[in-house]
């Protein structure tokens, strides 16, 4: 019997397994297939914290707690996993192009100051964005912007891989291809059927992106989450131009600059349409005119899971004790969090109080 099993092979369930692997003695994560849907695929790299929990304080103060750990959580999971993840954190922006983008910008920020005391993202005039970017010639529309020095990005699918690895080099147990047909519970443990057979666990974590809900409603747990279509761009590789990323244009450590992302409610559909890369396109050039000049070489989208207010769920079961699930569409922000203080109070050192206003039943107006 593992002590944890932990069900998902993503970012967010690496990340959860990476972090109980040092606090208890077996544990194992299920992978799925290689075709399976996996938001880390067609994930833009972002680690990012400066728009995020709007009307929520808890989730605004737990997006600057994740990106404040991400330096030295670089650096741990690189020499976890002995994989470099391409993490630099230097800061990040977000481009406004017309006064009305730049007004809605300010009072995002005006509504963030007033839930934290010291937010650590501020607005840039144009002027001041043209000395952030010398000798880059930025469009006639971009009239300001917003600026955080924590925000950073990452190579999603190094971080993933590093992630794995740290946990099998932690003594974790990955058994890949596999898929969870159902959880019993049978005196105080959890069997999980498999086709391959049933693992025996102490614990269980369901962090399996959108087959998250039907795995956790038999264990009294209900997670309402809508999937959105994200589609990306990429172009062909040129010399360093952009010294930060921002919320929609970011150049890789290889040299290739992706332009994100779409938001589409289109149910399973993960198709790529000629609409969405002009769209995106015509944006990034509003941005940066010399854009126009590069190549666009591939055009990805992907599936992710969003909740009703955008913020994660961390729920656990009060029916069945040991029983915990993870929802959430920032896995890359959030990654140092889940494999630090999410993953400890999973293990049962420190109180899940502390996550309790992230339970779905926020949701239940009743209940609330």
């Amino acid at each position: 019997m593992f002590d944890c099993v932990v069900i998902g092979g993503g970012v967010v369930g690496s990340a959860i397994a990476y972090g109980l692997a040092s606090h208890l003695d077996s544990v194992l994560m299920i992978d799925g297939r290689d075709s399976d849907p996996r938001a880390a695929q067609a994930n833009f790299g972002l680690v990012w914290y400066q728009s995020k929990g709007v009307g929520m304080p808890a989730y605004q103060r737990l997006s600057r707690l994740a990106v404040e750990e991400w330096r030295s959580f670089s650096r741990e999971i690189e020499e976890a996993g002995g994989i470099p993840i391409e993490f630099a954190g230097q800061g990040g922006l977000t481009f406004c192009l017309g006064d009305q983008e730049l007004e809605a910008r300010q009072t995002i920020l005006s509504r963030l100051a007033g839930q934290m005391e010291k937010t650590e993202i501020g607005m840039l005039s144009r002027r001041e964005l043209e000395r952030l970017y010398p000798g880059i010639r930025l469009g006639k529309d971009v009239t300001g912007g917003a600026f955080s020095a924590l925000d950073g990005h990452v190579n999603p699918l190094r971080l993933l891989m590093a992630l794995q690895q740290g946990f099998v080099n932690a003594g974790g147990t990955v058994h890949r291809g596999r898929r969870v047909d159902g959880i019993e519970v049978c005196g105080g443990q959890f069997r999980l059927h498999l086709k391959t057979g049933v693992v025996h666990a102490a614990r269980v974590v369901i962090a399996a992106g959108e087959a998250s809900r039907v795995l956790a409603e038999p264990l009294g747990m209900t997670l309402p989450f809508t999937l959105q279509r994200g589609q990306i761009l990429v172009t062909e590789r040129v010399g360093p131009v952009l010294p930060y990323p921002s919320d929609r244009i970011r150049q890789t450590a290889g040299g290739t600059i992706m332009i994100g992302g779409t938001k589409e409610n289109v149910g399973r559909d993960t198709g790529t349409t000629a609409g969405a890369a002009a769209s995106l396109a015509a944006r990034a050039i509003r941005v940066f005119p010399d854009l126009a000049r590069v190549s666009a070489v591939r055009q990805w989208s992907g599936r992710r899971v969003i909740t009703p207010d955008i913020a994660p769920i961390y729920e656990h079961s009060s029916r069945f004790p040991g029983a915990y699930a993870c929802i959430c569409h920032s896995g890359v922000t959030l990654a140092a969090y889940h494999a630090r203080g999410l993953a400890k109070r999973i293990a049962g050192y420190g109180s899940w109080d502390d996550v309790q206003q992230f339970s779905a039943r926020r949701f239940n107006v009743q209940a609330a």
